[in-house]
């Protein structure tokens, strides 16, 4: 499979590289996308985005496409770490495309894994469970989620039994994308900001 066009920010030269993939419904270039890719570089690390070949087609007809299947998503992710070299890597991103990094971590043999507002369920649906293969995650983790994400709140994952090579980074009053009421007194900027100080935390103890 061929692997994908690139966004890279950062230097070439930096000793690790995180790779974000986008969520479900937003392309690579988002403003979440482009906040947490520029805040990551201007810290010392490359950054390389890219998308699943649906957004891929959307970005090029403009048609909205429901997400590939999970083979195809998968196999583009695995195209992705061979064409930059696993062992170099942290893998992850919104949503989707952290999930789906997630499940390529441990026999890709990456450094580690970032997710942006893992979707541990679909909201309203605490049930149905997207937690089977983080139980045994090998690969190092960091999550970074909104304290009232509706796909996995910080009341509700603790239950959930995931591997203790997940840490969590819970972002104060934070939604799917990190962003706080007006009224908690928090912000979206600052919510965003630390999340970015987590993450290049996080790459310097791999």
């Amino acid at each position: 499979m061929t692997a994908p066009n690139y966004i890279i920010d950062g230097a070439d030269s930096t000793p690790l590289t995180l790779v974000l993939a986008h969520g479900a419904g937003t392309p690579m270039d988002r403003n979440f996308m482009n906040w947490i890719a520029s805040g990551v570089a201007q810290s010392g690390f490359r950054v390389v985005r890219f998308e699943f070949p649906y957004m891929v087609d959307r970005r090029e007809t403009g048609k909205k496409k429901p997400p590939d299947r999970l083979p195809i998503l998968l196999d583009t992710w695995n195209a992705v770490i061979a064409d930059l070299s696993p062992e170099t890597l942290v893998v992850g991103g919104k949503s989707m495309g952290g999930r789906i990094a997630s499940m390529v971590a441990d026999d890709a043999k990456v450094r580690g894994v970032v997710c942006l507002g893992y979707p541990f369920h679909p909201p309203s649906k605490p049930e149905k469970l997207r937690t089977e293969h983080l139980i045994d995650l090998k690969t190092p983790a960091l999550f970074c989620q909104g304290e009232r994400d509706p796909f996995g709140t910080k009341d509700e994952v603790p239950g959930f039994g995931i591997s203790k090579n997940i840490q969590m980074h819970w972002s104060p009053d934070g939604d799917h994308g990190l962003k706080p009421r007006k009224k908690s007194g928090f912000t979206e900027e600052q919510n965003i900001a630390d999340a970015i100080d987590a993450i290049c935390g996080f790459m310097k103890t791999l």
